[in-house]
């Protein structure tokens, strides 16, 4: 009896057709990401439902995984983001000067950037803006080197300090992405902006 038990706990533990828990687990993780990613794409306030709905899982499936819904815009910044550190790391710019650099990871990042933009919308409405600023900590880092080196390349200034450049540098892709987001500039024309005022911005006088 005591060994029928044991089987059926570990049969329970594997689910039926024989196969980890886990993997159901991560499949439903997958699903729930990829629906959320579209429902925000869709609508920046698509509520926790929707998305549990949109995943094929239930509510409880769904807050076991993500607690609430600033969780779940986090695990999607954090996702992106990572995609555009990978990004700016394909491109190399260490071998390029630090002002055309600066230009390929602007223009690198913007279109996936772009891409989530009504996402990242919605995680900025969600999360205290420290905690937006804390988890673009490694693109920022870059950005940081690349004004730094421009700096001791004399094609950016020096009269303010890198981290004051780096602040301007954030704060004007997120304007870029509002301006986008409430219809004032397309995504070519944003992008254009962007670089031109950063350009501007970080010229050596």
């Amino acid at each position: 009896m005591e060994s029928d038990q044991r089987g059926a706990a570990a049969s329970t533990r594997r689910g039926g057709s024989g196969q980890p828990r886990r993997a159901d687990a991560e499949r439903n993780i997958a699903a729930i990401l990829a629906a959320a990613a579209d429902c925000f794409a869709r609508d920046p306030q698509a509520s926790m439902t929707e998305i549990a709905a949109a995943a094929g899982v239930g509510r409880v499936t769904l807050y076991a995984h993500f607690p609430s819904r600033e969780a779940l815009l986090g695990e999607l910044m954090d996702r992106a983001l990572r995609e555009v550190t990978a990004t700016v790391a394909a491109h190399h710019l260490e071998r390029a000067p630090a002002d055309q650099a600066l230009r390929t990871l602007l223009r690198s990042s913007w279109h996936l950037l772009d891409r989530n933009l009504r996402m990242l919308h919605a995680a900025r409405r969600a999360l205290p803006a420290e905690t937006v600023e804390d988890r673009h900590a490694d693109v920022l880092a870059t950005v940081e080197q690349l004004i730094t080196r421009g700096q001791d390349e004399g094609v950016f200034r020096t009269d303010l300090p890198a981290h004051w450049l780096v602040t301007s540098v954030y704060t004007l892709i997120l304007a870029a992405g509002d301006q986008v987001e409430s219809g004032r500039f397309g995504s070519a024309e944003a992008l254009a902006a962007l670089e031109a005022t950063v350009g501007s911005a970080l010229r050596s006088t």
